[in-house]
């Protein structure tokens, strides 16, 4: 039997290798390095907060003459935001309470001034009707206090010519009050009665108190953040010390007007709603508007009634007025809250009406809560620094 024949198998020959593709380069990633830091030099921080003053201080020298609409909107604006804060919260939207505020403001005013204004001026054609009997009784009211004086001191002290020379100038004294009144309230009416006051500050107004967070948004994004914390801090205790000067120094001065008008005008003094009006109004100078208003509340007393009992009368109504002021109205509307002294304040008001007019008694006081604010806080550091703490040195160093 013969078997099948089975073919050999060939050997197997070696397999090439198989060839790998060929990877892609991986491409180079750069190395991301992270910028140095910026420092500012201080010489840099000094020529910026010099600068940012110095452009200050032209900005005003340029364009105060048209400044004092823009201030007095950003007083108001300042002063309602409180309120349209809490309207907001009520629903209100920020626009609707921005007009309704302003335009009562300014309702009120208006109707304050319709008011008053006839009753002013029947009051000054009563004083100018009334000038030549007041010169001749404060006249009479001079000769016959030298004669008394005469005749207790004799005539060495007090003698005839002394006489003519106070009875001429009693004499001519009224006259001259009476027109330095005149310019006043004359030059005050045209403040009020301008026309940038009327129509720009109403507008502007508006718009600041619409926008007023915003602006403030706006304003802390400036800051530096390297001086963020402590800018805000004093920026807070800026609108502490100024909110409460103004808002209860107004609501002060409000007070003391009333008062002083009703109280002048009960005793029966013919200008009482005027001289009362003003010694109140002029109550944020301190002690400014008292002594004013009492100096020529009593001469006016002096020269319309004819005994004492009327200048004692007036005497009586500005001093209750300061009992209240000192121990009711002050400690209850401003309080400890306050830290801005008499002295500066009369001091700040003099200075900014002296450099820049009416707009400068308007920031006077600003720009005094400010630098107070700033120099207690370097006052504070002086004293934490090594500059007041470094102990003296002893004899053997």
């Amino acid at each position: 039997m013969k078997l099948p024949r089975i073919a050999p198998v060939p050997p197997e020959l070696p397999r090439p290798a198989e060839a790998r593709p060929a990877e892609a380069p991986q491409p180079i990633e750069p190395r991301l390095t992270a910028p140095p830091p910026l420092h500012s030099t201080r010489g840099q921080r000094i020529a910026l907060g010099v600068g940012l003053v110095l452009t200050l201080c032209l900005f005003f020298y340029l364009f105060s003459s048209i400044l004092l609409p823009f201030v007095a909107a950003t007083g108001i604006a300042y002063f309602l935001d409180p309120v349209a804060v809490r309207m907001t919260r009520f629903g209100t939207p920020r626009w609707l309470a921005a007009v309704l505020l302003v335009m009562g403001l300014l309702s009120g005013i208006l109707t304050f001034a319709l008011l008053l204004y006839p009753i002013i001026l029947s009051q000054i054609g009563l004083l100018l009707g009334r000038v030549p009997n007041y010169v001749v009784e404060v006249q009479a009211w001079a000769n016959g206090t030298l004669s008394h004086l005469q005749q207790h001191l004799g005539p060495d002290f007090v003698d005839n010519k002394l006489r003519e020379i106070v009875s001429a100038h009693a004499g001519s004294m009224i006259p001259f009050a009476v027109g330095a009144l005149t310019r006043v309230i004359g030059g005050g009416f045209a403040i009020v009665n301008a026309l940038t006051l009327l129509v720009v500050t109403p507008i502007a107004a508006f718009y600041l108190l619409r926008d007023w967070p915003r602006l403030v948004a706006k304003a802390d994004q400036l800051i530096p953040l390297r001086y963020a914390s402590i800018i805000r801090a004093q920026v807070h205790e800026v609108d502490r010390i100024l909110s409460a000067w103004l808002r209860g120094q107004l609501m002060c001065c409000l007070m003391l007007a009333a008062f002083y008008a009703i109280g002048l005008t009960v005793v029966g003094l013919d200008l009482g709603l005027i001289v009362g009006l003003s010694a109140g109004l002029l109550s944020f100078i301190p002690y400014v508007g008292t002594i004013t208003g009492a100096v020529t509340s009593i001469g006016l007393a002096v020269a319309q009634f004819p005994n004492w009992h009327g200048v004692a009368y007036v005497g009586a109504v500005f001093l209750l007025g300061q009992i209240l002021e000192g121990y009711v109205i002050y400690p209850r509307l401003l309080g400890n809250r306050v830290e801005l002294h008499d002295v500066l304040v009369i001091f700040a008001l003099l200075a900014g009406g002296a450099a820049f007019g009416f707009l400068g008694v308007l920031l006077a006081v600003p720009v005094t809560a400010a630098l107070g604010v700033l120099a207690r806080f370097w006052i504070r550091r002086y004293l934490g620094s090594p500059l007041y703490l470094d102990p003296p040195q002893s004899r053997h160093e």
